[in-house]
């Protein structure tokens, strides 16, 4: 009889833990999809900030001829380009699981340009900012390209004057 009664506890403990552990697999199957789409949207969002931030720099600079302004630029993830034959900033955000904007259309946040292309897990986020003048990497109209780091870039954003 006590026997009986120890093994009936025992399959009842090993039974609620694995309905336990079902629960618990079901609401993180629930869950996870949402908590990765929230991370990625705070993702972009972070990065507009920052481009806005690097935007605001450029422009001052852009202001006067001989105008230095260094900024310190943290990319975590992703691939920032200064491209100079198209004279623009863009920033690409790839593996994101969300979709910020319509695939493949553009859309404007201020000055920045957003285009979110729908790949087949994941999707890419690329984030721009067109200038009207001349934007040079190291005095060339070269592309530039910086890879996520754990340092921050600092750049030094310089205004030649008139090419």
């Amino acid at each position: 009889m006590i026997r009986q009664r120890r093994a009936q506890v025992w399959i009842e403990s090993v039974l609620y833990t694995l309905i336990g552990i079902t629960m618990i697999g079901l609401v993180l199957a629930f869950a996870m999809p949402k908590i990765n789409e929230s991370k990625d949207r705070l993702r972009v969002e972070q990065a507009i900030s920052s481009l806005n931030v690097l935007d605001d720099k450029l422009t001052t600079a852009a202001r006067a001829t001989g105008n230095i302004r260094t900024v310190e630029f943290g990319l975590k993830e992703g691939e920032l380009f200064f491209d100079g034959p198209a004279d623009e900033v863009r920033l690409v955000l790839p593996e994101l699981s969300g979709v910020f904007s319509e695939p493949g259309t553009e859309i404007e946040i201020g000055r920045v340009r957003l285009l979110t292309e729908e790949g087949q897990k994941t999707n890419t986020v690329t984030l721009r900012i067109p200038y009207l003048y001349d934007v040079q990497v190291d005095g060339e109209d070269a592309v530039g390209k910086f890879t996520g780091s754990s340092v921050p870039y600092v750049f030094a954003l310089e205004n030649l004057g008139p090419a």
